[in-house]
């Protein structure tokens, strides 16, 4: 499950490479598909590479062009050699999606095997852990919380803190299935509502199995503890420990003593969405519950760091702050987007509490760099920070990059288009494409509307329409009706049939442009986690210092099986120790 180590200079090399491959086809990755026609995309593409590619049926273009594991690739026609060498190379360059053992044996990407019998239900996953969650969140928070789990006997420390924990499905797996201390922090608060609610509805559903099984229970000691707050990207990891502690928190769920208390429990869990509350401990939690259909014994988890007498602790509940040391912990967080997840990564380094720490990113569009330092779609929290965070003393820094290499390279620069492909799953695509999906006409829709668009309003330029649902299956004049309204343009807008017509033919075109830069997304994607392994090599000297302990050297990327499933699908993990988790699984 996990890639093989690899040196630091080696890394490097493969950082230079990259920033040598991007910058030769920015035209490519900084491309926007909806100005195919505007910007005549298809004309900045070599004549030969025209010619072979034009030619393309849309099972063809996944075949021969984005899928790197094909054995059996059957050319029409002969391909230059700089095309032949431009897929090569994205394709070698890349992060592999898939683990060694999906490599060596027949994988179904569309239906894993946790799902053959019930494509919406996870064997794997308990049922308790089920509800409310999507398929590909189930898959994603036992595949994650496996791993937290073996990360934290790896560092025997037995306390996590889940960051961007959203509803807490991820929070309560770690928590009430694997046993660990978890404390989850999410800057919505009515998300940390919702996670208190399904808590509570856990909780209920174990005290009905623990009356079916006679009083029967399992031994655990935690349940989780919610903090609502932003996590201040500028702060430290100082102003971080102090946030856990003093930021405004829900404390493990109520159990109602009876049934007759369920409508109070509803009650009570909807009154949060206006003010977050702070409850007892008197609750359950489970170890393995769900599966051997137990229910533990109560206790509470403590936080983190305890200040009781501190101004934030004031009117909090009995029971509610726990005294206790600062506690090591792991950090964690499922999809940490945009700069959380750099965040995160200058935490692990920097502070002496954490021994460990798993990133999945997302929204790589939304990481701040030198040249967009305010991306579009990064809004800040409607949670103000905490008035005793200082920040003043802390470095400005930018998600990207983060290492002193890469900030060193010319051409490492990515622009906001190159990073939200990043976000795009080539595996998608390639089953539409193989499928001949109506689907793929939805690009060429938009670009032939951009013309309509920009032939009335010049200043308009890739004006935000958003989605139109099922696109596809409508005819063009339908399409332009329902999107012209959307930028203040009149339905009735008048169209040239021919000149529309002319471009609709083109929708192949268009498929094999968007798959070109498409094969590009995988490439980026690499830059950026390649950055952040070089980032905590670079710094594992103060890391170690912090925290006395020998660094691994080596932070891991992994890939778990059958992780096909989720879109983004590679993991950075490390610890302190020498021992990693290499070969796990």
């Amino acid at each position: 499950m996990f890639a093989t180590p690899v040196s630091l200079e080696r890394r490097r090399e493969l950082a230079e490479g990259l920033t040598t491959f991007l910058s030769k086809y920015k035209h490519l990755s900084d491309s926007y598909v909806v100005e195919f026609f505007t910007e005549e995309l298809w004309l900045k593409l070599p004549v030969r590479w025209q010619q072979v590619l034009g030619e393309l049926s849309p099972p063809q273009i996944a075949d021969l062009l984005l899928d790197p594991t094909c054995q059996d690739r059957r050319y029409p026609s002969v391909w230059p050699l700089s095309l032949l060498a431009f897929r090569a190379t994205a394709h070698a360059l890349a992060f592999p999606r898939v683990s060694r053992q999906q490599q060596s044996v027949e994988v179904d990407k569309v239906n894993p095997l946790e799902f053959s019998e019930n494509r919406c239900q996870s064997s794997m996953l308990g049922h308790i852990f089920r509800k409310h969650v999507k398929p590909k969140k189930q898959h994603e928070i036992r595949k994650l919380g496996t791993l937290v789990k073996q990360l934290c006997d790896q560092t025997s420390c037995d306390s996590v803190v889940d960051v961007g924990s959203g509803q807490g499905h991820l929070t309560r797996f770690l928590s009430f299935g694997l046993g660990l201390s978890v404390t989850a922090i999410e800057a919505d608060h009515k998300l940390v509502a919702m996670a208190n609610k399904f808590d509570e509805e856990l909780l209920w559903t174990l005290e009905k199995e623990k009356q079916r099984q006679d009083g029967s229970s399992c031994l655990s000691a935690v349940s989780p503890r919610h903090v609502a707050g932003w996590v201040n990207p500028k702060a430290s990891w100082e102003c971080f420990i102090q946030q856990l502690e003093e930021s405004e928190c829900v404390h493990e769920a109520r159990l109602p003593p009876s049934a007759s208390g369920k409508k109070r429990r509803w009650d009570s869990a909807a009154e949060g969405d206006a003010h977050v509350h702070t409850t007892g401990p008197d609750c359950l939690s489970v170890k393995d519950c769900d599966i051997h259909g137990t229910a533990p014994q109560h206790q509470s988890s403590p936080p983190l760091v305890s200040d009781c007498g501190s101004e934030a602790g004031k009117g909090l509940s009995a029971g509610s702050c726990i005294p206790s040391a600062k506690r090591d912990f792991v950090l964690t967080g499922l999809h940490a987007c945009g700069d959380l997840s750099a965040t995160l990564l200058r935490h692990f380094v920097t502070c002496p509490h954490v021994q460990g720490i798993t990133s999945v990113a997302c929204c790589y569009m939304k990481i701040t760099t030198k040249e967009h330092p305010s991306p579009p779609g990064v809004v800040a929290s409607h949670i103000p920070p905490t008035p005793a965070l200082r920040t003043d003393t802390c470095p400005s820094e930018f998600g990207y990059p983060l290492s002193s290499w890469v900030r060193g390279l010319p051409g490492h620069q990515l622009s906001y288009k190159a990073r939200e492909g990043a976000c795009h799953a080539v595996e998608d695509y390639m089953e539409r494409l193989r499928e001949e999906s109506g689907l793929l006409r939805t690009h060429c829709y938009r670009a032939t509307l951009e013309t309509i668009i920009r032939a009335a309003k010049p200043e308009l330029r890739r004006a935000g329409i958003q989605t139109i649902k099922k696109a596809y299956l409508l005819p063009f004049t339908e399409y332009a009706r329902l999107g012209l309204p959307r930028v203040g343009l009149p339905a009735t807008l008048p169209l040239q049939p021919d000149q529309v017509e002319a471009m609709l033919e083109q929708q192949n075109r268009v498929v094999v442009f968007f798959s070109l830069a498409l094969l590009l997304a995988p490439v980026v994607e690499t830059l950026v986690l390649l950055d952040r392994l070089i980032y905590l090599q670079e710094n594992e000297g103060i890391g170690a210092r912090a925290r006395k302990q020998p660094s691994s050297g080596t932070p891991f990327l992994l890939r778990p099986r059958g992780s096909l499933l989720s879109t983004i699908n590679i993991i950075i993990l490390s610890n302190i120790y020498n021992c990693g988790l290499r070969g796990a699984y």
